[in-house]
């Protein structure tokens, strides 16, 4: 399995550092892309990499230029590869290999798999970092900066990707289509993980799962410059 690792964009704080990205960032010495790209090669996969790259170590597999969206880098990527890819942001520092190897043996045969992460396990292990977090039946959840796709089950998908990432500053637009019982649901901690992936399937007309994943590695990455400290 191959690895793609999204590290395009700018970032207005990341001048100070003499770079545009945030990937390339220092952090802890390095540029916060490199622990990424060497949690990925110690859990055994090659890396197709989008964003500038002044000589990252280790190097990955391939290097594609920033197309200026997350979509357009990712559909660049997704030209590279064949089948099931792990796809990861390139600003999550405290990424580790077994973190990965978690999230790549515990994962459900779908389209789309997206690791969650306890909020106890965040705090536990990153106790003064924020996060926005969702409380479902089974308990309260962060998002992971990771998404396990099968290649071709989700190009099905991608319109109503594009769809969805056009409509996320429109939110009443996006609460119609992601379904206003879902929402009502959400904000009285009544929505089901079950609830979520069927409507998440009618929606995308993939089959997606999340998977609860104990490690917070996977979902604390860097958005401001105070978080380098953690």
């Amino acid at each position: 399995m191959e690895a793609i690792v999204l590290g395009g964009g700018e970032e207005a704080w990341a001048r100070k550092y003499g770079v545009r990205s945030k990937a390339l960032v220092p952090y802890r010495g390095r540029p916060m892309a490199e622990w990424v790209l060497s949690a990925l090669k110690e859990a055994g996969l090659s890396v197709v990499y989008v964003g500038e790259n002044p000589g990252l170590n280790p190097s990955p597999r391939l290097t594609l230029p920033d197309r200026g969206s997350l979509l357009g880098n990712l559909e660049a990527a997704l030209e590279q590869v064949e089948g099931r890819v792990l796809v990861a942001t390139a600003d999550i520092p405290h990424l580790t290999p077994e973190a990965v190897r978690y999230v790549l043996e515990r994962a459900p045969e779908a389209a789309l798999v997206y690791p969650i992460v306890p909020k106890e396990a965040v705090e536990a292990r990153f106790p003064h970092t924020r996060r926005t977090y969702a409380r479902l039946r089974e308990g309260v959840f962060t998002g992971g900066n990771l998404v396990l796709l099968d290649k071709g089950l989700f190009y099905q998908a991608l319109p109503l990707a594009k769809k969805v990432v056009a409509l996320r500053k429109k939110p009443l637009a996006l609460a119609r289509l992601i379904g206003l019982d879902i929402l009502l649901k959400l904000l009285l901690s009544r929505l089901s993980l079950p609830e979520l992936e069927g409507r998440a399937r009618r929606i995308l007309g993939v089959e997606a799962k999340a998977l609860i994943t104990p490690y917070p590695e996977v979902g604390v990455d860097v958005d401001r410059e105070e978080e380098l400290v953690s």
